[in-house]
């Protein structure tokens, strides 16, 4: 603690964590608007902390062991994948997503299937009744699993030092205080100050360390963006915490690919592993439904299968509506603009509401091809058939545009029993697995010939 310290009020961006002493509506430092909180300090001389040695010495680059990273598998598939084939001593991996989604859940779920390894289980957010009573919901016993209940940094450094656990989870960062602070747990100091000393504590003692966060209104993680630029990789749910299916998505990994997607559902019993989306996404009804059609997307190196769903009616009040779910928009007019200008269909006076199943948030331009032929479905009121899916990107001009790894998307088509795949005619596509057709449509107007006639 400060020493006759004064109290003094200043003002921190949330976004980056820049100090000011006055409010401002914009933050010089990284141009962000309406930002500015404001905290109270403490000024003067503080009290001098005793700094321990880590005996380690500066040396050559040359000489450094180039070896690969030591990893321990928690024993999830998916977040393996996820993490890059497991979690790697001495990282920090922040996970972050909105109340109820599944983050306590995952992280204890974590400890309960890595019975070998013994963990630390901070938590300052739940009694350690309360952890155990979501152990037993959860089904799972594990021996070597110990719950901390605490807040105070310091003493949460101290016994991590003590134990030397195999694994550590904190929940939640914005529940955590230092002493040498003064300000109010969940502040941009506290929370520089809490990450700070858990990535030194994970990088001297070599201990892997699960950071649980919480996310704004905006949806971005709470805390000053700094946060983000501390730890090692940051894993964000994604989806609907009043539906079934959680989306993990790799935001940030220093020791992996970024472009990972993992798919959750939660049950009675926890976050159970979907290791094959395109089950739950592909068409669950009967046959003979207008304004439905199936895209074949990649999301990060992962393709599958998506159902888009599209209604399009006349409008009863003078305002046709445009309505997207999971899709931009903005996007949707224009691809009705296009379908209006360059292929002559009159959609301007009428209503059209768009879906994507499961809850999936696309923003893949390969998804285009097969709103367009959702959307021309429900409007002739022409079912397309249930083992025909799309890939491929619409140009402003009406052309149909290609995409990346087409023969991936194709072999995902194949392999769930689709027929027909239809892809733009400037893509290359040499290897086309038995039992599906490639049919190559140039703009619109071939699309619609080929599909409805």
């Amino acid at each position: 603690m400060a020493t006759g310290a004064k109290t003094k009020t200043k003002w921190f961006c949330t976004e980056c964590g820049n100090e000011s002493p006055k409010w401002m509506g914009r933050c010089p430092a990284c141009g962000a608007w309406n930002t500015m909180v404001e905290e109270s300090v403490a000024t003067g001389k503080k009290e001098k902390q005793s700094c321990v040695s880590s005996g380690r010495k500066p040396e050559p680059l040359s000489n450094i062991d180039f070896s690969e990273e030591q990893r321990r598998s928690l024993h999830n598939a998916e977040l393996d994948r996820l993490l890059g084939g497991g979690i790697v001593e001495g990282s920090l991996v922040l996970i972050g997503g909105e109340p109820g989604i599944g983050k306590s859940t995952l992280s204890l779920q974590i400890p309960l299937s890595c019975p070998e390894l013994k963990t630390l289980y901070v938590t300052g957010e739940e009694s350690a009744k309360q952890v155990k009573l979501r152990a037993n919901r959860l089904g799972g016993e594990s021996g070597g699993c110990l719950i901390y209940s605490e807040t105070l940094m310091e003493n949460i450094v101290e016994e991590a030092r003590r134990i030397m656990p195999d694994l550590m989870v904190v929940d939640s960062v914005q529940t955590m205080f230092s002493q040498y602070v003064e300000s109010s747990p969940g502040s941009v100091s506290q929370i520089k100050e809490c990450a700070a000393m858990l990535l030194r504590l994970a990088k001297e003692t070599g201990i892997p360390v699960i950071l649980i966060g919480h996310i704004t209104k905006e949806g971005s993680i709470a805390g000053p963006k700094i946060l983000e630029h501390i730890v090692d990789v940051v894993l964000q749910f994604e989806g609907d915490n009043r539906g079934t299916y959680r989306l993990l998505r790799s935001i940030k990994n220093r020791f992996g690919s970024t472009s990972e997607l993992a798919v959750f559902e939660m049950t009675g019993k926890g976050l159970r592993e979907v290791s094959n989306p395109s089950e739950m996404l592909i068409p669950m009804h009967a046959e003979g439904l207008s304004g439905v059609a199936v895209s074949a997307i990649i999301d990060g190196t992962r393709p599958f299968l998506l159902e888009v769903q599209a209604l399009v009616s006349s409008a009863v009040y003078g305002t046709p509506q445009r309505s997207a779910t999971g899709f931009d928009v903005r996007r949707l007019n224009m691809l009705l603009a296009v379908l209006e200008k360059r292929a002559g269909f009159k959609l301007s006076m009428k209503d059209v509401f768009l879906n994507m199943a499961g809850g999936l948030k696309v923003s893949e331009p390969a998804c285009d091809l097969a709103v367009v032929c959702a959307v021309l479905s429900s409007n002739f009121d022409y079912a397309i058939g249930q083992d025909i899916c799309f890939a491929g990107e619409v140009g402003l001009s009406g052309e149909i545009r290609p995409v990346g790894q087409t023969e991936r998307r194709i072999g995902e088509a194949a392999r769930l029993g689709f027929k027909k795949i239809y892809i733009s005619a400037y893509g290359v596509s040499d290897n086309v697995p038995e039992g599906i057709e490639v049919i190559k449509v140039a703009d619109i107007a071939s699309l619609c010939r080929s599909l409805f006639r």
